[in-house]
């Protein structure tokens, strides 16, 4: 089972964590379901940047983003090459080490 070591982010995670993943989930759901609160405004359907992460080691095991991941990823904040959506992103069997931008952008949140 793949691993995902998540670097320190000050409100979600502080110290870091690694956790086990099965292949085939998505970041975001794994994150979720190893107590990381990150955020998925959309409910993980492509339509926000909240769940925005960047991948640090790993990206080339990870399937393309589409074309609707990378127009969205167009409005995240921080955005940088390797970054990806993680309700979009499917873990596979190699192990990844992704970082959880300091600021997202949430307009439901934001009130705009």
């Amino acid at each position: 089972m793949p691993q995902i070591t998540v670097l320190p982010h000050a409100t979600l995670c502080p110290e870091g964590k690694i956790i086990q993943a099965k292949s085939g989930v998505t970041i975001c759901d794994a994150l979720l379901d190893n107590e990381i609160a990150i955020e998925h405004a959309c409910e993980k359907s492509c339509a926000c940047t909240t769940c925005h992460v960047v991948v640090r080691a790993g990206l080339t095991s990870l399937a393309p983003a589409e074309e609707s991941e990378e127009d969205m990823l167009d409005k995240a904040w921080g955005l940088e090459a390797q970054s990806r959506l993680s309700c979009q992103a499917q873990v596979t069997n190699t192990d990844l080490t992704i970082e959880i931008p300091r600021y997202t952008i949430n307009h439901a949140r934001e009130n705009h």
